[in-house]
């Protein structure tokens, strides 16, 4: 980039960067608004019982936890095509904006609810996310490229937007989609989507040459070479500053290390044998998996490994660890031990990812049926007023940032602050709209009738009071159930409460017991429910005859289940300066020590919730609840874990791999990504099945035991790590 083109770019400013950085900051904001939105929303739509108020489909956890994985782990493969796209093809801007479109298809389709436009959504959001994600990031590095001093002032503050799009997405689609319907959640992750890529679109006029497709870049042939010789200027400036990148430069003049056709066979066979094992899960699924059952070991009659895992085994075992071990081999033991110390991070990065990333599919399901989210008087309160907090404090601080450009840029890119300023109407408008609604949520006292199922222990017998009186459980009797009782069934008249935001009138009402409360039954609702058990053959009616005896003055207010997921972000904005202070001074800790820290706390965090779940499964069928406070504290152990480990991560590919195996140790990187996110869907759907056989705690403790080996193994192998590095801090 010449002079004249970063005099041009930072010649509009906002709080000292260039306006185009915050447009980069809203498009990235609303992106991530609507993948935490959809996101968010997925495993509990998919686990949803099919009959009642907001029915959802009823999968088990195993089958929407395998559905998940796989779309978790090509989330991190289609960004190494997108990326590729762009640099030969499309250039970064058209690839950000082709992206976007192809995400709003993708939502769109997944609010109509249907088996079709469900893959087809979550197929167009990882095409999409593969256009988008890699490129983005890329106009900020052009953007700052003759001024690299400013550049972690800028991604920090872009990754604000990252924090601060996932904690509105999580909030407002989850809120939408719990209390009104699923396709509202999904739709509105859809318009935040279309109304980002809009304001982008209409922004061009800032960025001018900067993330051009090739073709426009070359069209002024004069400006493409003043970037060359700018570029080659730098690289020769930075190679005399900096001795270490001289040395890695001289070695690899020495030895280019070009793609032979053998790698390039193995890395084709690798990626096939991938793709293979990440689409077998939704098949199966549908009944339609394609990895052969001969590849499945077993031992008896019992399956030891299942079949896909033993395809991904094969296809490590003889394409991708050759294909590494080939690559890496060519180079001179100094730079072959600083990648083999790169790989041993990306290595660890799984278990780090495997277990952080069960916010989205176990701990979904924790928080729905596990968790105690009614609140009622003080508590209520409280926690209304810590709500009111946290929708208007970031929306408040963020609006400034908005005005601050729309100051800037009004005359130069007035249709893209005509679309932001919608965009921020709409969030206001939501959070006044969500906040008005639980304040004026009402509180009733109603009464029913249940029946008493007499509890067991684990092994299936039967329980008794002191007095030697059966130990009855009381379970909401629905309309359907009245039907089928015998004289010797225990019924009782229970007294409960019930909150709705409608004004219900005295006397004889319908409801439901839905994720542990009970749901208020209209009219319109009712046919509704008939709809569904009339879809539906096999289930009756969860309706329940009630009596509402009156209105309580006391506050309740239930938690919508997606609310605890937005405590990461939060925890990220309230950390986020401590941590980069800590590791600014005297007691940054070596890399490997990084890690394994992140690895260790964040394994605290589950054994929090193993140690506050204890019981849970054991035996009976009455559900019991736990307190909130266990899945805040795991959520703020594995915010601080994530704050430990993610300095690592990437940074370290320019450090450690020379030029010619950055793009192989990025998609490498990714791959590690993939892997974990994929064993976080797939052992998160093994939920259900763990705490039926074992118990709450035991699922846990898998989380806990894992992470805290890998971390006690990485803080204990970082002098051999450190020797590795060769220097490299």
């Amino acid at each position: 980039m010449s002079k004249d083109s970063t005099d041009s770019i930072f010649k509009s400013k906002v709080l000292g960067h260039p306006s185009g950085l915050f447009v980069l900051f809203f498009t990235e904001m609303w992106e991530r608004f609507s993948f935490y939105g959809m996101r968010v929303l997925l495993i509990n739509f998919l686990t949803m019982q099919l009959i009642g108020v907001n029915p959802g489909w009823e999968w088990s956890s195993v089958n929407a936890g395998t559905v998940y994985a796989t779309y978790a782990g090509l989330l991190y493969l289609t960004p190494i095509l997108g990326g590729l796209i762009a640099d030969k093809l499309l250039g970064y801007r058209n690839s950000v904006a082709i992206g976007a479109l192809i995400m709003t298809l993708g939502h769109g389709l997944m609010a109509l609810e249907t088996t079709g436009s469900f893959y087809g959504g979550l197929a167009l959001l990882v095409i999409g996310t593969g256009f988008f994600k890699p490129n983005i990031t890329s106009i900020i590095s052009e953007m700052y490229k003759d001024v690299p001093e400013k550049k972690d002032g800028a991604f920090t503050i872009f990754y604000m937007g990252v924090n601060a799009g996932a904690f509105f997405g999580m909030m407002l689609c989850g809120y939408l989609a719990e209390k009104i319907g699923w396709s509202w959640g999904f739709g509105l992750a859809g318009i935040f989507m279309l109304l980002g890529l809009l304001q982008f679109w209409f922004a061009k006029p800032l960025f001018g040459n900067i993330g051009a497709s090739p073709k426009e870049q070359d069209a002024n042939s004069e400006l493409g070479q003043a970037i060359e010789e700018a570029n080659a200027s730098k690289a020769n400036e930075e190679l005399l500053d900096n001795p270490l990148k001289k040395e890695i430069k001289q070695e690899e003049e020495f030895k280019r290390n070009p793609f032979t056709m053998r790698d390039k066979i193995l890395t084709g066979l690798s990626a096939a044998f991938g793709l293979i094992f990440f689409l077998d899960g939704p098949l199966a699924v549908n009944e339609l998996g394609i990895i052969p059952d001969f590849l499945t070991i077993y031992n008896g009659e019992d399956v030891v490994i299942p079949g896909n895992y033993t395809f991904i085994l094969f296809a490590l075992l003889f394409f991708f660890f050759p294909l590494i071990i080939s690559r890496i081999s060519r180079y001179e033991k100094k730079l072959r031990n600083r990648m083999i110390a790169f790989i041993i991070f990306a290595f660890f990065t799984v278990f780090f990812w495997m277990s952080f990333e069960q916010g989205a599919s176990s701990l979904v399901i924790f928080a729905r049926d596990f968790t105690d989210r009614i609140l009622e008087g003080g508590a209520a309160t409280a926690f209304l007023i810590i709500d009111l907090l946290l929708t208007f404090t970031p929306l408040v601080i963020i609006t400034w940032v908005l005005i601050l450009l729309w100051k800037q840029t009004r005359k130069e890119i007035p249709l893209s602050n005509y679309v932001l300023a919608f965009c921020f109407l709409l969030m206001w408008g939501l959070g006044i709209w969500k906040t008005n609604r639980d304040y004026n949520t009402n509180s009733y006292e109603v009464q029913y009738q249940a029946i008493g199922i007499q509890k067991s222990d684990d092994k299936g017998n039967l329980l008794f009071t002191d007095s030697g009186e059966p130990d009855f459980s009381f379970v909401p009797l629905s309309r359907a159930g009245m039907d089928t009782l015998s004289p010797s069934d225990v019924i009782q008249t229970k007294t409960d409460k019930m909150a709705d935001y409608k004004t219900i009138e005295e006397g004889n009402i319908m409801m439901t017991f839905e994720s542990g409360a009970f749901r208020y039954v209209d009219a319109e609702t009712e046919e509704r429910i008939k709809g569904q058990l009339a879809e539906n053959e096999g289930y009756t009616s969860p309706i329940i005859d009630a009596q509402m005896t009156g209105k309580l003055e006391s506050a309740q207010i239930e938690i919508s289940v997606s609310w605890f997921s937005i405590l990461n972000s939060f925890f990220i904005i309230v950390f986020a300066s401590f941590f980069s202070k800590l590791w600014e001074s005297k007691y940054n800790p070596p890399a490997a020590v990084k890690y394994g820290l992140g690895l260790i706390i964040m394994a605290i965090g589950f054994g929090i919730l193993a140690f506050g779940s204890a019981g849970l499964g054991e035996g009976g069928e009455e559900v019991v609840r736990v307190s909130l406070i266990w899945l805040v504290l795991a959520y703020l152990f594995h915010t601080l874990g994530e704050l430990c480990l993610s300095p690592v991560g990437l940074s370290y590919v320019s450090k450690l791999v020379p030029a010619r195996m950055i793009a192989f140790m990025f998609g490498m990187w990714y791959l590690a990504i993939a892997i974990g996110n994929y064993a976080a869907g797939a052992l998160g759907g093994m939920i259900e099945p763990i705490v039926h056989e074992y118990s709450m705690s035991v699922f846990f403790l898998i989380f806990t035991i894992v992470p805290l080996a890998a971390g006690v193994i990485v803080i204990l192998l970082n002098p051999a790590i450190k020797k590795l590095m060769g220097g490299v801090k």
